[in-house]
């Protein structure tokens, strides 16, 4: 029955496949799930035709298995555009609808062959059974396609959220923010890495007033970092250690070894310029700001007069 099917499927995609591509348009079109924005009726129209194409070079062989070698061609085209439409932000019924919608215009026509009876309609069984096949090989493909945007979106959080600053010549600075996890370990670890080849730089502040919560495999993946860094020719100095971090580490007994911390940014920075022999002092004279924000242009206290 199945090759019978298949046969009649073989003849109307043969004899009736301008008429079948029309009617499959028009359908998709007035479709509450096309989407004009992100795809236009002539795209879609090429999309169509171009599967009928496909279709009918693989049915005329009268196998039903779409994992077989002859509809390598079919999985190709619905591969492709699964993905594409999962990069566009369409839905997997959106997707989906791509196949299902073709199986009322084809119904249409393999009734008009067979006749409306029970008999003809087991007859029909094994088409119907095929194109739910191709509609359900679209919506895991598109999963897979989504899957992908997702991780790559991750990823590229991932690098936006961890930037290397230069705050002085010599002195990088690695603010984090969020939670410390393994993947994110690696890309903090290459970031800091390739900007200590890149300027050369002698001292690296991480900075870690942003991150909620350190526990022991946190407070490995910072030691991890400095490691490092120090194999790359640069020391490096912890800051935004607040009380509950430093209860929390000598509570889970983390021994941090060598590493230089500080209770701010400030701080470090400060830290990193004496190590570096530099200092910042404030000029003489220079105006002050008042409260009401504007400039304060009276001598400085080492300089103003009893």
């Amino acid at each position: 029955m199945a090759n019978d099917s298949i046969s009649m499927l073989n003849d109307v995609l043969q004899k009736d496949n301008g008429s079948l591509l029309q009617s499959w348009v028009e359908s998709q079109v007035s479709s509450p799930t096309f989407r004009p924005d992100r795809e236009s009726p002539q795209d879609l129209s090429e999309n169509s035709r171009r599967f009928l194409s496909l279709l009918r070079d693989a049915v005329k062989t009268g196998d039903a298995d779409i994992m077989g070698p002859s509809w390598l061609g079919v999985r190709q085209m619905l591969d492709g555009l699964s993905v594409a439409r999962a990069q566009q932000g369409f839905s997997p019924s959106e997707t989906a609808s791509f196949l299902f919608s073709l199986k009322q215009p084809l119904l249409i026509r393999l009734q008009n062959i067979v006749g409306s009876g029970v008999d003809g309609l087991a007859r029909l069984w094994p088409t119907m059974v095929v194109l739910d096949r191709l509609g359900l090989y679209t919506t895991e493909v598109f999963q897979r396609g989504r899957e992908q945007v997702i991780i790559r979106q991750q990823q590229e959080l991932m690098e936006l959220s961890t930037p290397v600053v230069t705050l002085w010549d010599g002195v990088l600075a690695l603010p984090l923010i969020g939670t410390l996890d393994s993947a994110r370990t690696q890309v903090v670890m290459e970031s800091l890495l390739q900007r200590i080849v890149d300027s050369g730089a002698s001292i690296a502040i991480i900075d870690i007033t942003g991150v909620p919560t350190v526990d022991t495999v946190t407070a490995q993946h910072l030691l991890k970092t400095v490691a490092a860094a120090r194999l790359m020719g640069a020391d490096c100095i912890i800051s935004g250690i607040r009380p509950q971090i430093a209860q929390t580490i000598v509570h889970l007994g983390v021994d941090l070894g060598t590493v230089v911390t500080k209770a701010t940014l400030a701080d470090a920075f400060a830290m990193a310029l004496k190590r570096l022999d530099l200092s910042v002092q404030k000029k003489h004279g220079a105006p002050r700001r008042r409260e009401d924000g504007a400039a304060d242009t009276r001598p400085s206290d080492d300089r103003r007069e009893a």
